[in-house]
């Protein structure tokens, strides 16, 4: 079956996401810095504020462990605006394409709820999906399969007729065990080349 859905992650492939931003001005070290974000605040950390655990029991939590370190462990959610400098406007066109042509465009995100509503606001363009599943909304996270069941149940959708977007390859892979069509985007990426090769006209 031809895809005829576009579903779109967001973080790094509509908006840039970089947890070291604010962090290179307040750990000005490389080493200590990439201690603190991979040992103190490490990825695993902050994907379970992307699954709905508050910010505060967050904070507290490493706060208990490393409370030297409070301030700087704060710091990532009260500068977490910085992390997401902006739009991928390549990317971000692609979207406006395929919207302006009338090919339904959706959103799978792991996203904490309440960065993801200032996220919307700051960028009008997220607002414009037939659709958005938001993983701290669930409690589900990218790649278990139930979040994409729940976004096929939830529009009615088959999964070989969706083209699933995303940079991390565990949450392709877990979209393509489904049925999805699906396109890992990198850096480099021409978006609308590849999703040209899937028959959809941009």
């Amino acid at each position: 079956m031809k895809p005829t859905n576009l579903v779109f992650d967001i973080g790094n492939v509509l908006i840039r996401w970089d947890s070291e931003i604010p962090y290179r001005r307040l750990i000005p070290d490389a080493a200590e810095r990439r201690h603190f974000l991979t040992e103190i605040l490490p990825p695993e950390w902050n994907l379970e504020q992307d699954r709905g655990r508050p910010w505060p029991i967050a904070e507290a939590e490493r706060i208990a462990l490393y409370p030297e370190k409070a301030e700087l462990i704060r710091a990532f959610r009260r500068h977490w605006h910085e992390m997401v400098p902006g739009p991928i406007e390549a990317n971000v066109a692609v979207l406006d394409a395929a919207l302006a042509r009338g090919i339904p465009c959706y959103a799978i995100t792991n996203f904490a709820a309440d960065t993801f509503a200032e996220a919307r606001a700051r960028f009008p363009f997220l607002a414009r999906f037939a659709g958005t599943i938001v993983s701290a909304e669930l409690g589900l996270l990218k790649p278990d399969p139930a979040i994409y069941r729940a976004f096929l149940g939830a529009h009615g959708l088959e999964a070989q007729a969706c083209l699933f977007m995303d940079d991390s390859a565990k949450n392709v892979a877990g979209a393509a065990a489904l049925g999805f069509a699906t396109i890992h985007v990198t850096a480099d990426i021409d978006l609308a080349g590849e999703i040209r090769r899937f028959g959809l006209d941009l």
